[in-house]
Formats: structure tokens, sequence, C-alpha cells
């Protein structure tokens, strides 16, 4: 697929390929931080309540990163097909389904939601209880198999309810959000790209401010990492109307682009020797009201913690903790009036709530064009992961 769409009918067109197993380009990973192979796998007809999508751009997460370079040994499993950001159009759809056709417009989500569980129905979460995110699954719900195949019929794992870096992929209907935007300004493709962002990065940082933090006019915000999540948190907080945004990140770099993106002050731990909190404190008359640690590092969240002012202020955990080590907060220090609270995917319910949270963010309440820095074909993947690991990417937006 080139960086072009074709609409047909008023609906983006696959080709006709229901029922059949389509052999086609992925990137495969053989073991922990090896280079991705890109090559052609077979990728078998969605069964029962799952759904068969044609890629349309992808983008790699940090997460995706740790994940590839298997960090955790208990995560690994190969070979695998990685990546959960994406958008793409319905090839076909299994037995069962019934909230969308194909040629439609989707993106995949790692955190599922079927509408039925006790976690679905509960307004309080956005938690699911059979399709919720979970970095030890790589096969599907059904049957316990995967619908990826090596050419010569050997099983490839699935990643995070989606498996994106692969020009077709499956996934439990649970984990696809049916998207209209639109097209008449024919600018179709752009907005296509845009939303990509919405499958994980941006939806997770704009709504831990939105959503998780509910962060009020006026108010001022320390953001723990200027990654897209973070960025994408500074994004939210600045359309709420934050009076003060406080960037922190060991990479000084970061802080042309993060001005850009709502950042009004930049902290880098490695100017100065006191604690960031000690400064944070200083600059804002006892600390912020909300503090969001989005780097995954058990030190910086405590230096978060320490930042949001006694009495009010709240932190939001949104990086990813790989560390066995647990909290370094003394259970006394909640006795000042600190809160803490995690944040999964923004706390965004996918199926009910994405659509529209996508119709405000493509009306340009969030601006998503800066998130996008970098534009390169499938095959280049290798490259695009070094961009990300070497800090000069942001998102970089892979096209077939």
């Amino acid at each position: 697929m080139a960086s072009s769409v074709v609409v047909a009918n008023g609906n983006l067109n696959p080709n006709d390929t229901r029922g059949k197993t389509i052999t086609c380009k992925a990137a495969v990973a053989y073991g922990p931080g090896e280079p991705f192979v890109v090559e052609r796998i077979l990728v078998h007809p969605p069964q029962k309540i799952e759904v068969r999508i044609k890629i349309l751009f992808t983008t790699i997460c940090h997460t995706d990163l740790t994940a590839w370079q298997g960090e955790n040994e208990a995560r690994r499993a190969y070979p695998r097909i990685f990546g959960h950001e994406a958008s793409g159009i319905v090839e076909s759809v299994g037995e069962g389904v019934s909230d969308m056709n194909e040629g439609d417009l989707v993106v995949p989500i790692f955190n599922g939601e079927c509408g039925d569980c006790k976690y679905c129905k509960c307004e309080k979460t956005n938690k699911c209880e059979r399709f919720g995110v979970d970095a030890m699954k790589k096969v599907m719900v059904s049957d316990g198999a995967t619908r990826f195949y090596t050419m010569d019929g050997k099983p490839i794992f699935h990643f995070l309810n989606t498996s994106t870096f692969t020009e077709y992929t499956v996934v439990d209907s649970a984990c696809i959000v049916k998207i209209h935007i639109d097209g008449s300004n024919g600018d179709l493709n752009r907005n296509i790209k845009r939303l990509t962002l919405l499958s994980c990065g941006v939806s997770s940082g704009v709504g831990a401010a939105w959503n998780t933090a509910d962060v009020h006019f006026g108010s001022t915000v320390a953001v723990f990492g200027l990654g897209v999540v973070g960025l994408a948190v500074a994004e939210g907080a600045r359309a709420r109307g934050a009076s003060r945004i406080i960037g922190v990140d060991i990479n000084s770099d970061k802080f042309i682009k993060a001005r850009e993106m709502g950042i009004t002050d930049f902290i880098n731990p490695k100017d100065d020797e006191r604690p960031v909190y000690e400064i944070i404190g200083e600059m804002t008359g006892g600390g912020v009201h909300y503090s969001f640690e989005c780097a995954g590092n058990l030190n910086v969240l405590r230096d978060a913690f320490l930042s949001a002012h006694e009495g009010w202020g709240l932190t939001v955990l949104v990086g990813i903790h790989l560390s066995p080590k647990m909290l370094p907060i003394h259970p006394m220090e909640l006795f000042h009036g600190r809160r803490i609270v995690g944040s999964n995917f923004g706390g965004i319910k996918g199926k009910t709530q994405l659509p529209h949270f996508a119709k405000e963010c493509m009306n340009g309440v969030v601006k998503l064009d800066d998130f996008i820095t970098h534009e390169l074909p499938f095959k280049e993947i290798n490259q695009a992961f070094d961009l990300l690991t070497t800090g000069k990417s942001l998102r970089c937006l892979l096209h077939f």
C-alpha cells in the first residue's frame, strides 16, 4: 500500500480476499533486539468475532521498542509480529461481527472493549475482562491459535491484541474501532495518517490529562518524559487551559519541539544537583496541581510524586514500568494529601468513546501533525527503530 487510499461508494475499498489465506509482507522479529526481517507470511482468515484488517499506516511506540528488546524475559515470544499503533480498513469479518463491515476505516486498540463484561459496563473504568491490555498474550482468544504463519507453515506470535507490523493483521473485534473522518476536503490521506496516532500514544497522553486527571483551567502541570505520550499530555493540558506546563527530560534537544506543543518551562535534571521536585516546588510555590510520570522510571516517579502540591496534588502514572521493584513511596507520605493513580489508554473506552475523541482531535483541539516527524516505506522499519532509539523521532509513519 502506497501512501494513498482508494475510496469507492463512500467507503474504503479493499481487495476481494474474503475467506482466503493472504500472502503479504510483514516485519518479523526472531529474537530480542535482532533486526526485523521483512518477509512474506501467511495470514489466515478471521474466525468467530474476529476481523482482518489491511494496514494503511503504522508507527513505532516506545512499548514496541522495549518489547522488541526483550527486557522482560517472561514476555518474550518469537517469532513475533510487533506493532500496536496503526490505521487500516476492514478486509473481512468473522462470524458474529455486527458493528463493522468490509471497507470501514478502523484503528486497532491494544486495550479492547467487549461491551458485555462487568468492567465494560462500569463507567468508572476502561478495563475489559477478556480483551484488556495483556503483554503476555501471544495468540487469539477464540481458539488459542495464531493467525500468522511463515511460508513453510511455522506459527508467528501476536502482540498486544494488535500486531500491526504487517500488511494484514487479524484482531478480536473488541480490539478494533470504526472511525468516520471527513474526506470531502480532498485531504483524506492526511487525516488517516493523523488518525493512526490515536491508536495508542496520543490517546494515552491526552486522555490522561482530560480523563484521568481532568486538568482544569489555570492549573499548573509537570510532565516527566517528553516522548510522544508526555507531549500528548502537554497538548491535552494546553487544550484545557493550564497556565504553566513544566517539561522534565534529560535530553535538552527536545525542548524546541516541546515548546511548540504546550511546554512553557523546561528542566534537565542533569543541569542542577538539586532534586527536581525541589526545583519545581520553588517555581510553583509548593508544587503543581498535576504531575505526569511518562518515563517508566521509579526514580522519576518519586520526583513526580513529590512535585505535586501537598494537600491537593495528583500524580498520574502513564509510563510503562518493567522493573520488579515496588513504588518508591512511603505509606505515610500519602497522608500529606498527595494522590497517585495509574492511567491506561488515557481512561478511554475504545469502542464507545474513541470515535468522539477522534472527532475532537480531527477538529483541531489537539495538534496532531506535530507528532509525525518522519515518514518511511515499511521496508525501512529497522531505520525507523533507529530513529526512535536515538531520540531523533517522535513518530515515524510507515506505509506499504
